[in-house]
């Protein structure tokens, strides 16, 4: 029972991603918690389980992404390489600072997260590109601090990356193409920092790799690459306004769930 919710988790996690562009993070964090409570998992690593484990399935769901973006030839590789400089310490360093918070200071951080998306959704709130294209030096100075807040969050960063971009404008198709592309150093250098800091942790539950969740991965990961592609043939046949707005009513509801 316990991998068919992981199953369906994942496919609800890829329809979501395909809908909406952006990252199943937002989805599997909050589920998994819950999820997890209702397992008895120790409420002390629950939250750091759900962050890690979010982590490592958006290294496997990312590939399809970034693979089909790479053959359209939408990937500017070398904002991909500057940003990595800078999401190589950003991640670790968000790892490090999700373990050294207690787990209900964690679900409040991430429920606080969630309102803001929440809003940003609702209102379709986006920047307007108002400056140029960013240097070397700024784009591995927003690496650092998308790779420390997407670590903390369990994101692959697309909420943040591709406003970025925007703002300093890159094309859209672009810029969601190379925040896919960002992704994967995220998730890939935050779940391997969740799995050390997570190592010697107490209360952990068996088949538990630090603070990543095997079996929870392992259901995620099969069907999310998957559900991702229809998701993303049901955005052109759904209204995209009312989605968001739903979803974000989703978002709400869990954020003040997360802070009360």
């Amino acid at each position: 029972m316990e991998f068919i919710i992981y199953l369906l988790l994942g496919a609800c996690a890829g329809v979501f991603a395909g809908l909406f562009g952006i990252g199943g993070g937002m989805i599997i964090v909050p589920i998994l918690v819950y999820s997890f409570a209702l397992q008895g998992f120790n409420p002390d690593v629950l939250t750091h389980m759900a962050v890690g484990t979010s982590l490592a399935t958006i290294v496997f769901t990312s590939a399809n992404s970034v693979r089909t973006h790479h053959k359209l030839g939408a990937v500017h590789w070398p904002m991909v390489l500057w940003m990595t400089i800078g999401i190589v310490v950003g991640s670790v360093l968000g790892a490090w600072t999700a373990s050294s918070l207690s787990g209900p200071v964690l679900q409040k951080i991430i429920g606080i997260f969630a309102i803001c998306m929440a809003v940003q959704m609702a209102f379709d709130l986006k920047p307007k590109a108002s400056m140029g294209e960013p240097s070397k030096p700024a784009l591995s100075a927003a690496g650092g601090v998308i790779g420390w807040a997407s670590a903390i969050f369990g994101i692959g960063g697309g909420s943040l990356t591709v406003p970025f971009l925007t703002w300093r404008s890159v094309p859209i198709r672009q810029a969601v193409a190379t925040s896919a592309a960002c992704g994967m150093p995220i998730a890939l250098l935050g779940a391997i920092s969740f799995i050390i800091t997570g190592w010697a942790a107490e209360g952990l539950p068996e088949l538990s790799l630090g603070y990543v969740y095997l079996p929870a991965l392992v259901g995620i990961a099969l069907t999310s690459v998957f559900f991702a592609g229809f998701g993303a043939r049901l955005a052109h046949r759904l209204p995209q306004r009312l989605l968001k707005r739903l979803f974000a009513l989703m978002l709400v509801t869990v954020g003040i769930n997360f802070l009360l």
